[in-house]
């Protein structure tokens, strides 16, 4: 899949920009390290979006997702601002995050809407579902085989 693929990609600059950062320089190793924990959440959240069907499930990996990505992208300027010499791993980093960007809101559109359940706390229902809609699955009446039965 390729944005699991360019999930990794961008996990191995992030890796290898780690390692360019001297550990003397607080700040910019605080940042590396933050960088380091949000490129490792891409992949599992993509893997944990894809082994659902649920909207509402796949939504919530999907703004994890995001959030991480645009904090490595944050993350890049921080390195900047400490005049880190070895710019064109940022340059590489941006530009791969930015592809990441395209292929993400590409996958995205092909979530199917349809299939959710309601998310009560109104963050991640299709448009049109709000949060405290009357969820029609609660009118299915439902014969426990077990009821009497000690």
């Amino acid at each position: 899949m390729p944005l699991y693929k360019k999930a990794m990609e961008i996990l191995d600059i992030v890796e290898r920009i780690m390692q360019l950062v001297p550990e003397e320089n607080e700040f910019a190793a605080s940042v590396a390290r933050n960088m380091y924990t949000d490129a490792l959440q891409l992949a599992p959240k993509i893997a944990g979006a894809e082994g659902v069907d649920l909207y509402d499930i796949k939504m919530e990996n999907a703004a994890v997702i995001r959030k991480c990505a645009r904090e490595i992208s944050v993350g890049c300027n921080g390195f900047l601002i400490e005049g880190f010499k070895e710019v064109e791993y940022l340059d590489l980093l941006k530009a791969e995050v930015e592809e990441f960007r395209v292929l993400f809101a590409e996958w995205v559109k092909n979530f199917d809407q349809w299939n959710y359940i309601i998310d009560r706390w109104g963050l991640f229902n299709p448009p049109g579902v709000n949060y405290d809609d009357v969820d029609p699955d609660d009118n299915i009446p439902f014969d426990n085989p077990f009821d009497g039965e000690d």
